[in-house]
């Protein structure tokens, strides 16, 4: 932590670090080739058919290119989702880089708090038209335990022996977000040593096209597929769908410091609440997702003016992104139209569970990095969306101390601090 930031560091036994992460995305199947990418501006979205919905035919969405034989056991490849498989990649490499076995861990101590929001759709979805054509007896025998949502943290834990926490909070898209700080909070309540914290989802399928189609959230843009998905801007036309995981390896910080390990990132605070305005569309205003970003500052110890970057939502819908805007300005005051926003969708697509997670993935990236990955596809400004937007190209940025937001349908509203740390 920078010594601007010294003056509200937690006591040690208050204190959560991050030392490793993973992540899978549509630019990479690692973290490292995935922040490359961002930073590069690359975008993950790409044509996908969907012939067999009237009407619709074809659909942009950010796709991970994954065999899942060439990440697990094909047995295991077969009973489980690809937000669990996305998740176990991406946990597998996060232990890597922090050089921890989970068998060195007390027993009991090791936890994991991984969430998604749409548990195993894939699987439901392409079991129901193998019911419907081939009948009962030919579906996955082990569907009811593959598609739970609960299914990814069971067995990630029990791949590594886990027997602390494994739990899946859902929070729409304010999971990946949500996961990471009840994750930390685990380790400040003393329940955890360590724990696997992020969000997954592998939702790409016909009915979700469909579905966020019909809602009127979701770019019909298809000429283009890049260009498809543009936060924050003019032109913008809606999200796109994508897909992933993020997981963080989070430790107290006297047990990272106790086994010598490298120390990435500092949790610095976090707030979860629920816009009640109304089920699809959020306050125009943002109060509630405005009060998020302020109570997650407050809780770590810093003001308005301390936060260098936001990670932002940007899902590039006109709704959305409006109130974000000003629940932005509201949180950070006079510092707002100094603080550079990013939207990361345009490169990842809407990943879901797993898009809170690739932003503080991000962030994380960022603070040792350097720059700041851009918002692409920012065309044309919106009067109504006035921040610096890191338009199109990356931008060098000391990073000390990150917002990042995930907010959800129905409401769900997170926010999350991360801090610099220098050892």
């Amino acid at each position: 932590m920078t010594d601007r930031l010294q003056r509200n560091r937690r006591d040690d036994r208050e204190r959560v670090v991050v030392t490793g992460v993973g992540m899978v995305s549509a630019l990479g199947l690692d973290a490292n080739t995935s922040w490359q990418r961002m930073v590069a501006g690359c975008s993950g979205t790409r044509l996908i058919e969907v012939r067999e919905v009237k009407g619709l035919e074809c659909a942009s969405a950010a796709v991970v290119d994954w065999q899942p034989g060439d990440h697990m056991d094909r047995r295991d490849a077969r009973k489980t989702s690809r937000a669990t498989q996305f998740a176990w990649k991406a946990a597998r490499e996060a232990l890597g880089q922090a050089d921890l076995d989970p068998g060195d861990v007390e027993a009991g101590r090791l936890g994991i708090e991984i969430g998604d929001a749409f548990g195993g759709w894939d699987l439901i979805e392409d079991q129901t038209r193998v019911l419907y054509s081939k009948g009962f007896r030919r579906i996955n025998p082990v569907l009811s335990l593959a598609a739970l949502i609960s299914g990814t943290p069971t067995f990630i834990g029990m791949r590594l022996g886990v027997t602390g926490i494994a739990n899946s909070p859902v929070a729409a898209c304010a999971t990946g977000v949500g996961a990471v700080g009840e994750a930390a909070r685990r380790i400040l309540y003393g329940e955890a040593d360590v724990m696997l914290a992020g969000g997954s989802d592998g939702y790409v399928t016909p009915m979700t096209v469909s579905m966020f189609g019909r809602l009127g959230a979701m770019s019909f843009e298809v000429d283009n597929p890049a260009a498809a998905c543009a936060p924050f801007a003019g032109n913008r036309t809606g999200m796109v769908i994508g897909e992933g995981a993020g997981v963080l390896v989070l430790e107290g910080f006297a047990h990272a410091r106790a086994r010598g390990a490298r120390i990435l990132a500092e949790f610095g605070g976090y707030s979860l609440r629920l816009d009640p305005s109304d089920f699809a569309n959020p306050d125009p205003e943002g109060r509630v997702p405005g009060r998020v970003m302020a109570d997650a500052i407050a809780d770590s110890g810093l003001h308005p003016v301390d936060i260098d970057w936001v990670v932002a939502h940007g899902t590039a819908t006109k709704a959305n992104d409006t109130m974000e805007t000003r629940a932005i300005h509201s949180a950070l005051g006079e510092h707002a139209p100094d603080c550079p926003v990013t939207g990361l969708k345009g490169m990842l697509g809407h990943a879901m569970g797993g898009a809170g997670a690739h932003s503080i993935v991000a962030a994380v990236k960022a603070m040792h990095d350097g720059h700041i990955p851009p918002t692409i596809n920012y065309r044309e400004p919106d009067p109504e969306c006035d921040l610096d937007y890191v338009p199109n190209q990356a931008r060098p940025h000391a990073v000390d101390a990150a917002l990042v937001n995930g907010f959800g349908m129905g409401g769900q509203s997170a926010s999350l601090v991360l801090l610099r740390h220098d050892g």
